[in-house]
This record gives C-alpha cells, structure tokens and sequence, in this order.
C-alpha cells in the first residue's frame, strides 16, 4: 500500500494556510478520487482507496505539525507500510508560489513537521514533495507568513500547483518516485 501524507494543522483557522498546503493536495486527490477521508486512527483522518495501480491511503494527521510523525509512523506500523511507500506532501518557504521540488531523501530543511517524521521514523530517507509557498515580506515573522492565506495575486499559481502535485502523486502510484522526479523536477 501507498501512503500519500499531506502535513498541516487542524482546524478551521488554519484553513488554505499556506502551511497546510500539503492538506490541500490531499483534499484535491480525495476530490479526484471520490475518496472522502471519513476514517480516523492514531489521531489523523485518512482513506483508503483501490485504485488500478494498487492500494492507497490519502492522510492527514490532526496532531498539529509540529508532531506529525506521531501519527505518520504508527498508521505505517499498523497497515505495513514500507518507508519506500510513504510520500510526503509539505510546505517548503525556499521555493516561489507555484513551484515544486521532489526529493527522496534528506534533512527537514527547518520545517518542523519533517523533522517529527524524521525522529519517528528513524530515517531521512522517504519520499517529499515539497510545495513552495515562498519567503515573508522583509520584517514579517516566518511564523505569522506560514499562517496566512494566499493573496490574490497568487492564486492562479497556488491553485497550478495543488493540482501538478497530485498529478505527481498519481504518476507515483505506477511509476518508481526517481522517474516521477526526474519529470516533475523539471517542469516550472
């Protein structure tokens, strides 16, 4: 089985935060797939779906990112989930709006809840998709950007790349994630 996980926080006002991006992959896939996340299990919501290219979980963990691998390590415990299977879908502020950047493996880069995975995990070496939502306003706190919505001037590319990053998950569900990279990667 798959393990498609987008980070973020619960709660109505984290909403379409830009740190809960990774929410909003989740929710397009689920929308794509008429795969609701309706089930609920060590402190996340989740689905599962069977798809053509074998089974797959959507997740979101609701114990706040900062302890997201609480969550992440014991689902992959339970359902038998090898780290090669996980995907990591996040918020990364050193890429533009609109960008992509695809890895599989490496630090957590500052981002908190990657380094929650990381510790639970016991290993770096998983697959990311990180989406960029871009750097503060000289003077604003990372802390307060994280937690504002996209302006309008922004929408068109954050909404571009929700959708690219779920296409990316699809092709993963066939395709070995380096393969998946190497086309993703590339593309602006």
């Amino acid at each position: 089985m798959k393990l498609l996980v987008g980070l973020g926080n619960p709660g109505k006002n984290y909403a379409h935060t830009r740190h809960n991006i990774g929410f909003d992959v989740i929710d397009e896939l689920a929308k794509r797939w008429n795969a609701p996340l309706t089930e609920t299990k060590f402190n996340g919501v989740y689905s599962r779906v069977v798809r053509p290219e074998g089974k797959v979980m959507l997740l979101k963990p609701l114990t706040y990112m900062n302890l997201s691998g609480e969550c992440i390590v014991p689902m992959m415990d339970f359902f038998e989930i090898a780290d090669e299977d996980l995907i990591v879908i996040y918020d990364d502020l050193d890429l533009d709006v609109g960008r992509l950047r695809l890895r599989q493996k490496g630090s957590a880069g500052g981002h908190n809840g990657i380094k929650s995975i990381i510790h639970h995990l016991g290993s770096n070496e998983f697959n990311r998709i990180r989406v960029g939502i871009g750097r503060p306003a000289p003077g604003r706190k990372v802390t307060d950007h994280v937690l504002t919505t996209f302006s309008p001037d922004e929408q068109l590319d954050i909404r571009s790349s929700i959708e690219t990053s779920a296409d990316a998950c699809e092709m993963s569900l066939s395709k070995n994630f380096l393969d998946v990279m190497n086309q993703f990667n590339s593309n602006k």
